[in-house]
């Protein structure tokens, strides 16, 4: 099919510095690196933004020749709904598919959230991330942020009851969320999960490795646990039924919005709990995943609160309350 239009792509990688650093159960980093994909017609633009992530076997240089590839196919005229079954979900997808929205809503002169037949977005409460460190240190960032009305905190190694007890103490009046990242076992997962529940945790996410989780089965528990790592894309709900009881939904998993939505609706209808997710990145990575975070009971889109500085147009944060993007940053 000719393509009137002439669609071009261009595809960038972009580092943007962490304020401090990000540290998790698989290590740390100083910065985040995204890839941008831009689609344009004419004078009219469309981006979408994606973090390639190495566990999931990504690298920035293939994600950024992944999208590159693409390019024949979009100036021959791969639409949106095309591309669903063109690339494999993932980070190149997310961003490809972002940027098609992005450059419907332009075309159109509407904001996606009509596009999708959406309700309008509102302002939502995001999660605000402690990075793992040592009890004390965990202690000190959640004293600086106590006055946040929810804090995720993230675990994965020896100690994590005491890393625990000192968040919980450091800021008695936020909810908390516990985000092992696949680092515990079965043999400490009860006594781990006692900590949460003695200190009024609400969610744990991924505590055990996506390959070695079948222990959350048969585990009685007093909180509700999350799939993050366990969970992509709609073909990977039926298997959490009865070890999860939340799953974390994040675009650069599903490979964009478009499947995110589908996912939501379908894990709606298994009984699950959403979670709307981020990796590290700026607002442009933000920006759709707010339309999907408008049904989610947990909200964790705070990758631009972890910057030092974000891009121009970015999120309005009141504290830790996100509002919708406006048109000149996406959508």
């Amino acid at each position: 099919m000719v393509n009137p239009y002439n669609t071009a792509l261009s595809v960038t990688i972009e580092r943007w510095p962490i304020a401090g650093h990000f540290a998790i159960s698989r290590g740390a980093k100083i910065e985040a690196v995204v890839v941008v994909a831009e689609l344009s017609q004419g004078a009219v633009r469309g981006r979408g933004e994606c973090v390639p992530y190495a566990r999931y076997g990504e690298s920035p240089e293939s994600v950024a020749a992944a999208l590159e590839a693409m390019a024949p196919r979009i100036t021959a005229g791969l639409t949106r709904e095309a591309l669903q079954t063109a690339m494999q979900p993932g980070a190149a997808r997310n961003a490809l598919d972002c940027a098609f929205w992005d450059l419907e809503a332009k075309k159109a002169g509407l904001p996606v959230w009509r596009l999708a037949g959406l309700p309008a977005p509102r302002p939502l409460t995001t999660a605000y991330t402690i990075s793992l460190g040592t009890p004390e240190s965990m202690a000190r960032a959640a004293a600086a942020a106590a006055h946040r009305p929810l804090l995720k905190i993230k675990l994965g190694a020896d100690g994590d009851p005491a890393r625990i007890k000192a968040v919980r103490d450091a800021a008695p009046a936020a909810d908390l969320i516990a985000d092992a990242n696949e680092g515990w076992t079965p043999d400490n997962l009860a006594e781990n999960l006692t900590a949460c529940a003695a200190a009024g945790v609400t969610l744990v996410e991924q505590p055990l490795p996506a390959d070695n989780d079948a222990a959350l089965a048969a585990h009685a528990r007093r909180i509700a646990v999350c799939a993050d790592e366990s969970v992509h894309d709609r073909k990977s709900l039926a298997a959490l039924k009865g070890k999860y009881d939340a799953v974390n939904i994040k675009l650069d998993k599903t490979g964009g919005l478009t499947e995110a939505l589908m996912m939501a609706a379908e894990a709606e209808k298994l009984g699950f709990q959403i979670m709307a997710g981020c990796m590290v990145a700026t607002s442009l990575a933000m920006a759709p995943a707010m339309l999907l975070a408008q049904r989610a009971t947990y909200v964790d889109l705070d990758g631009p609160l972890l910057l030092a500085h974000d891009r121009e147009n970015g999120l309005q944060y009141d504290g830790s309350l996100a509002h919708p993007p406006s048109p000149p940053l996406w959508g």
